[in-house]
């Protein structure tokens, strides 16, 4: 019976597992950083027009059904209309595709642009699942304000806006906009590049969220002028009876694009 020889190596070690990617590496930029991000925003709706007007065109289509299935419901209205900028980063998908297609040279055909999700579907179903808990938390939020504030009845929609503007109600516009900012800042600061680098990377969506999160962080005064230029320009959308969301909403989602490119450092070369 032939002995193993003490030199054979044995069976051969299991193989490794490849190494896994670094938690992104988040920069920080100038105060005035966003105005640039709209800059190159402006220059890509200019380029590839016709998809990124696609989606400002669905924002404001959601903005106009809503209008109308829930004239009759001023309360739930503003509630949902007040929920859309939660969900406004993860519906705005299509467009950061747009924005990335672009630099890399490749065609923004439409269809493309609107499966872009598949890249990376689980992790981005979990974004939208977390998004989703919180407009319904916001939307339970809003109106118990509203139940409060008009145990009896919730006034029309123009009732409302001439009371408000005769300096009546404002305890009630005081607290609604105090609980929106609440969940505003919370979707804001963990969504602010999480997309993005969930589409441009794979990363799951914990990294995602806490990258972002980092990133707003470590950027407090350039991120709060982002969220201000943002709520300036869908405010200007909501004001123009959602027909302005078919130009701002593009900007704004194409803008961000480039505000991940500038707060996350570059994959490194093999990852």
């Amino acid at each position: 019976m032939n002995l193993p020889s003490s030199t054979d190596p044995g069976p051969a070690p299991p193989a490794s597992a490849p190494p896994r990617a670094p938690f992104p590496t988040v920069g920080r930029v100038a105060a005035g950083a966003p105005l640039r991000w709209l800059r190159l925003g402006l220059r890509d709706l200019r380029a590839r027009p016709w998809p990124s007007l696609f989606y400002g065109l669905c924002f404001a289509a959601m903005g106009w059904l809503l209008g109308a299935l829930l004239r009759p419901a001023p309360g739930m209205m503003m509630a949902l209309t007040g929920g859309f900028l939660l969900v406004g980063p993860f519906l705005a998908m299509g467009l950061y595709e747009v924005a990335r297609r672009r630099e890399a040279g490749l065609p923004c055909d439409l269809f493309q642009t609107t499966v872009a999700w598949r890249r990376n579907f689980a992790n981005i179903a979990i974004m939208g699942v977390a998004l989703g808990v919180l407009l319904a938390l916001w939307a339970r939020a809003s109106m118990m304000v509203i139940a409060v504030s008009f145990p009896r009845r919730m006034p029309g929609v123009g009732i409302l806006l001439d009371a408000v503007a005769q300096g009546q109600h404002l305890g009630f516009l005081a607290a609604w906009f105090a609980v929106g900012a609440v969940f505003a800042a919370l979707v804001f600061a963990f969504t602010a590049i999480a997309i993005p680098l969930m589409l441009d990377r794979g990363t799951d969506a914990i990294t995602a969220m806490l990258a972002s999160a980092l990133a707003v962080g470590r950027n407090a005064v350039p991120m709060a002028f982002w969220a201000l230029l943002i709520v300036v320009l869908t405010g200007v959308g909501f004001a123009t009876a959602f027909t302005g969301l078919i130009v701002t909403v593009p900007l704004i989602g194409l803008a961000t694009w480039h505000s991940y490119r500038e707060l996350v450092a570059a994959e490194p070369a093999g990852l």
